[in-house]
C-alpha cells in the first residue's frame, strides 16, 4: 500500500486498513482531524499527525499534518492510534469549508454523546494561535446554549439574540401521551414552543404526521402553542420571523420590545 506497508489480500482495502497503513507509513504518527473522529469520512485522504520536529513526505492518499500538540494528546491504545477526540474535533472544525460545516460537525459530536461541549471548550482554550479561534469560540458558546443543529444556531443568532427576544430553553425533554419528546425552543412562561423544521429530517408523511400530533398534544396537555419555523424563515427572512415570534410571545404575556438589527432596515 505504501513503501514498507503491505496488505495480505486482493481487492480494495477497507477504511480501517487504509488508516493503519497511513499511520504505519509515517510512524511514529497518529490519525488526526476528521480521520480521528468517531465517524470519519469513508472517502478521501487519510489525515495523520506527526510532531513538528519531524518532516515526513506524505504517501499517496495521505495528508500529513505537523502538530505542536503531539505527545500527551494521542490515544495510543486506539486502533489505530489517534488524536484525542476533542483535540481532533477542534482541528477538523478549523479546517472546515465554512462555518455551517464546522458547527454541524461539532454539534453532531455533542448530540451523539461522543463528548461534551465543555471538553471542546477546554481543548480550544489550549490553542492560542489557531486559525479562526474566535469564531470557533462563538460556535462552542452556541452549543453550550443548547443549539444542536445549524438551523437552531441560526435561529438563536439571527432571530432570538439579534432582535432582543427572551432566551428560550433548548432541547427540553418532556413526555406527552406516554411518549418522550424533546422540544427545540420552549418559552414556557409565555406558552410558546418553536420547532425548527429542517426538511432533511421530516421528509415523509409519517414524520410530518408525528410532528403535528406532538404539536396537538402539547396544546391540549401542556397548553403550549407550537409554531414550526423553516430554513427560509430563519435564513432569508429572520427579521419578519422575529417580529411574528414577538407577537406570539406578547400574546402569552411578554412585555418586552423587539429590537431592530442591522438587517432590519433592508427587510
Amino acid at each position: 500500500m505504501h513503501p514498507g506497508v503491505f496488505v495480505s489480500h486482493t481487492g480494495n482495502p477497507t477504511w480501517g486498513q487504509r488508516a493503519w497503513a497511513a499511520v504505519l507509513a509515517c510512524w511514529p504518527a497518529a490519525l488526526t482531524g476528521r480521520s480521528a473522529l468517531p465517524k470519519p469520512p469513508e472517502r478521501g485522504p487519510i489525515e495523520v499527525m506527526v510532531p513538528t520536529s519531524r518532516t515526513v513526505r506524505a504517501p499517496e492518499g495521505v495528508i500529513v499534518r505537523r502538530r505542536a500538540r503531539f505527545d500527551g494528546y494521542i490515544d495510543w491504545a486506539a486502533y489505530p492510534p489517534r488524536q484525542e477526540i476533542a483535540e481532533a474535533a477542534i482541528d477538523a472544525a478549523a479546517e472546515a469549508a465554512d462555518v455551517n460545516e464546522a458547527f454541524a460537525m461539532l454539534a453532531d459530536l455533542v448530540q451523539t454523546n461522543a463528548l461534551r461541549a465543555a471538553a471542546l471548550v477546554e481543548a480550544l482554550g489550549h490553542r492560542r494561535r489557531l486559525r479562526d479561534r474566535r469564531l470557533l469560540g462563538e460556535l462552542l458558546e452556541d452549543l453550550k446554549a443548547g443549539a444542536c443543529s445549524v438551523l437552531e444556531r441560526e435561529y438563536l443568532r439571527r432571530v432570538e439574540r439579534a432582535h432582543g427576544l427572551p432566551a428560550g430553553e433548548r432541547q427540553v425533554a418532556d413526555s406527552v401521551a406516554g411518549s418522550a419528546v424533546e422540544r427545540d425552543v420552549t418559552y414556557a412562561a409565555y406558552g410558546l414552543v418553536v420547532e425548527l423544521d429542517g426538511r432533511a429530517f421530516h421528509g415523509n408523511a409519517a414524520s410530518r404526521d408525528a410532528d403535528h400530533a406532538r404539536d396537538l398534544d402539547a396544546a391540549a396537555v401542556r397548553r403550549l402553542r407550537t409554531v414550526r419555523i423553516t430554513y427560509g424563515q430563519v435564513l432569508a427572512d429572520p427579521c419578519r420571523t422575529a417580529a411574528r415570534i414577538g407577537d406570539l410571545l406578547r400574546l402569552g404575556g411578554w412585555e418586552g420590545r423587539i429590537r431592530s438589527c442591522a438587517a432590519c432596515a433592508d427587510a
